[in-house]
């Protein structure tokens, strides 16, 4: 867990660790240069119980703290942990448990509870009731190019895994979303729980809220990246179509374009979008759009609902999905 100015939450999320059924643990708590009462809080934990290991580092953000706690962790499994969350009591104990059983999964997740104001954070919301409609290993990897697909402080993960793809990256990009990305694509298959293991809290003050790093403009271009090679790597020589025509997925588009990933046609259920003249690519309905041997779909389509229907209609259609085509927002 990497900590900075927390003094009012990590308690909480200190004794949601240390009330684990599974009493086999060490807590490594790196203080990123706390400047409130956060540092007497650790102290505290740390006099009280052996298990927690506090590391005190000079200020150097997120990314840094989160690293220094790969390399201090000495465990098999490490489990993520952030100052403001608070963990299910049997959280350590079904992960482990999934992880020893299933040798192929080298993540392991749960559902998570909204901790905010569902009114006020709408939004947020909805990706947690989205996060948790992902369980399988399958679906958890074809959904990355939407979101990310996990939230990152109920994550556990084999240690092993980061001498083969590296811990967190530093950038001007979401560095949990990357990280995500980047084992995805090396071949890493998560699992999740079929319970809530983690109360994700929802603070006015939380990072995501007021770091550039967390636009939506950076979750678009890192999400690009990964997504082109990712096209290179399934398309096998066919055309690229999305399955959006509107303003907003061309925005979303352009990204994409710019990994240098030729865009061939569209593809709108909207016959005034397939009009034509009216793009300089070609705008079809999907009745009128090629099969899954000529083309390789992208869809880009965020309204609620739209991307099960697309999904459906590629299905009838003969397409498969992480084959010939795939989801994206």
């Amino acid at each position: 867990m990497a900590v900075r100015n927390a003094a009012a939450t990590v308690e909480a999320a200190i004794r949601s660790i240390e009330r684990q059924t599974l009493a086999d643990w060490e807590f490594v708590v790196v203080d990123d240069g706390s400047t409130d009462g956060t540092s007497g809080r650790l102290d505290e934990a740390r006099r009280r119980d052996p298990r927690i290991r506090v590391v005190r580092a000079p200020h150097a953000g997120l990314t840094p703290a989160l690293n220094t706690g790969l390399t201090e962790a000495r465990g098999t499994f490490i489990a993520r942990m952030d100052a403001d969350d608070v963990s299910d009591r049997e959280r350590l104990a079904a992960q482990v448990t999934l992880l020893a059983a299933d040798p192929t999964l080298g993540a392991a997740s749960g559902l998570v509870e909204f901790g905010g104001d569902r009114v006020q954070s709408e939004g947020y919301a909805r990706h947690v009731d989205w996060l948790n409609s992902l369980r399988t290993p399958d679906e958890i990897a074809l959904n990355r190019f939407v979101e990310s697909p996990v939230a990152n402080p109920s994550a556990m993960f084999r240690r092993e895994l980061i001498n083969r793809w590296g811990g967190y990256r530093e950038g001007d990009f979401p560095e949990d979303y990357e990280f995500w990305l980047r084992w995805f694509e090396g071949g890493l298959r998560m699992g999740k729980t079929s319970r809530v293991l983690l109360t994700w809290n929802d603070p006015p003050d939380r990072l995501t809220r007021r770091d550039p790093r967390y636009a939506a403009a950076a979750f678009y271009a890192i999400k690009a990246a990964y997504l082109a090679r990712e096209i290179r790597r399934l398309r096998h020589g066919r055309e690229v179509w999305i399955w959006g025509a509107g303003r907003r997925t061309r925005r979303r588009v352009d990204p994409l374009i710019a990994e240098g990933i030729a865009v061939d046609g569209f593809i709108d259920i909207d016959p005034r979008k397939a009009a034509a003249g009216r793009l300089p690519i070609p705008v079809v309905l999907p009745l009128d759009m090629p099969s899954a041997e000529r083309a390789f779909v992208v869809g880009y389509v965020g309204k609620r609902g739209a991307r099960e229907l697309i999904r459906n209609d590629l299905a009838t259609r003969g397409y498969v999905e992480g084959r010939d085509f795939l989801m994206a927002a």
